[in-house]
């Protein structure tokens, strides 16, 4: 195994040197970091899938009789982009010690200065049995922050204990998860941590007018995130200036004028949502429905697409998406395929969150908010399916006005029993599992000022009074 004795002879800087690799400031910044726990936190094309690389190689040249070190991802397709740079240098610098390299089981064998075996092997974290096993020297994780929280904690950072080796984790922010909290730690005190917030114009290869270009682009949010390397809370404040652009009204469909649809599918626990938009990007019509049989849906769809002119809807095609689809078209609808993957979902919400941002969209005032000016009290249906946050009902509460009643309607959870969504008697007859869905609508209508003078009080029973 090796010893801090045989790590402090190797000269790092001098085998990049022979390599032909120059760091720049902030990747010498981590080559040069002894901390048995690095994690860098950096923006797009700042070099971290060189400089991974570049440091697995040094580890594979240290002295030692047999060292092993993996280089994983959340997916193979991830994992690759450092093995592959590490099987390019040393084709291409350390061809002699190459003992084997098989690419088809992504593993790479090189004899180090001591003559000994160093292997490093690719692998993937989507299937997390396969990380479980021998002990490592090292251990590079590329986009952590797209890892789930157990991969490290349970699988390989124990892989690390028996031989005292290292870890190097890199990625992109995603939120304030785990890799956060492991950035905030080699922030701290402990000398076992060290990490860096590496935006992407620190590279000094890349030009910086090509970066501000790309700002002007991108949502703001994603601009930071991506380039600035900046950890921003989650979902929730992913779309900015909604209530600025909710300007404007339902306006009644007229076949004359050119509308833009875009339409989501679903039938039974989802909603089907159909959209259009007219010239001025304006959201003027919405129609959301579920648990409707698919032939009374394709009636629907086409009904609304007929008054508006038949205009262009872009379609959901994922799944049973396909043959709705088809039978669209077939009854006449000039509906256009879009197949929802991970990449092109991210690409719709991140040009949404441009849009809100530029203040080129306009949609309607909130529907809650006029409907208050209009009548004196609702119904609430869809507190049934789940108990709405705090800050939703406060939301309520603010946009209608002071005698507005709202009848919310029990969550299901209150008597099907827990998070069912089919009755289970043996849930439903203990007490505990009725009680709590009731008691969570309760403490969240008390946020919409239950008990005010001039407000009124929700429909739901004391708790005292509770099955």
């Amino acid at each position: 195994m090796m010893n801090r004795k045989t790590t402090a002879t190797f000269n790092k800087r001098a085998f990049f040197q022979d390599l032909g690799y120059v760091p720049h400031a902030g990747q010498l910044r981590v080559h040069s970091s002894p901390a048995p726990r690095r994690i860098l936190a950096c923006g797009v094309r700042w070099g971290k899938t060189l400089c991974a690389a570049m440091e697995a190689l040094a580890a594979a040249m240290v002295p030692a009789e047999r060292t092993i070190g993996w280089v994983v991802a959340p997916t193979y397709d991830l994992s690759d982009r450092v093995y592959d740079q590490i099987e390019r240098v040393a084709g291409q610098h350390l061809r002699r010690r190459i003992v084997s390299m098989k690419k088809h089981d992504r593993r790479i064998i090189l004899r180090n200065l001591a003559g000994g075996l160093s292997e490093i092997r690719a692998k993937s974290a989507d299937n997390p049995v396969s990380l479980l096993g021998e002990g490592l020297d090292f251990v590079i994780v590329d986009e952590a922050a797209r890892l789930k929280p157990m991969i490290w904690e349970s699988h390989l950072s124990q892989r690390l204990i028996d031989r005292r080796g290292w870890a190097l984790l890199i990625s992109t922010p995603r939120g304030k998860g785990y890799f956060y909290d492991l950035f905030r730690r080699g922030q701290g005190r402990d000398p076992d941590y060290a990490s860096w917030n590496a935006p992407s114009w620190e590279n000094p290869i890349l030009d910086k007018e090509t970066i501000d270009a790309e700002r002007a682009r991108l949502p703001e949010r994603t601009y930071q995130q991506e380039f600035g390397a900046q950890f921003l809370e989650g979902s929730g404040s992913v779309f900015r200036f909604v209530r600025e652009a909710a300007t404007g009204m339902w306006i009644p469909p007229d076949p004359n004028r050119i509308y833009y649809g875009g339409l989501d599918l679903a039938k039974v626990e989802d909603y089907t949502v159909l959209a259009m938009l007219n010239q001025q990007r304006q959201l003027t019509f919405v129609d959301r429905f579920h648990r409707i049989d698919w032939d009374k849906q394709i009636i629907r769809l086409h009904a609304a697409s007929k008054a508006h002119g038949g205009p262009v809807i872009v379609t959901d095609t994922t799944g049973i998406g396909e043959p709705i689809y088809e039978r669209l078209r077939g009854a006449g609808c000039h509906v256009q395929p879009y197949p929802f993957t991970a990449r092109s979902k991210a690409d719709l919400i991140n040009n949404l969150m441009l849009l809100f941002e530029q203040r080129v969209l306009t949609i309607p005032k909130p529907e809650l908010a006029h409907y208050g000016t209009q009548f004196d009290s609702v119904e609430a249906d869809s507190t049934y399916y789940a108990c709405p946050p705090a800050g939703r009902v406060r939301n309520w509460h603010a946009v209608t006005p002071a005698a507005f009643v709202m009848s919310t309607k029990l969550p299901r959870m209150a008597f099907l029993g827990g998070d069912a969504r089919e009755l289970d008697a043996g849930r439903v007859l203990r007490v505990e599992e009725r009680r709590g869905g009731s008691q969570v609508l309760r403490r969240a209508c008390r946020a919409r000022g239950e008990g005010q003078p001039g407000r009124a009080a929700t429909s739901v029973a004391p708790e005292d009074d509770l099955p």
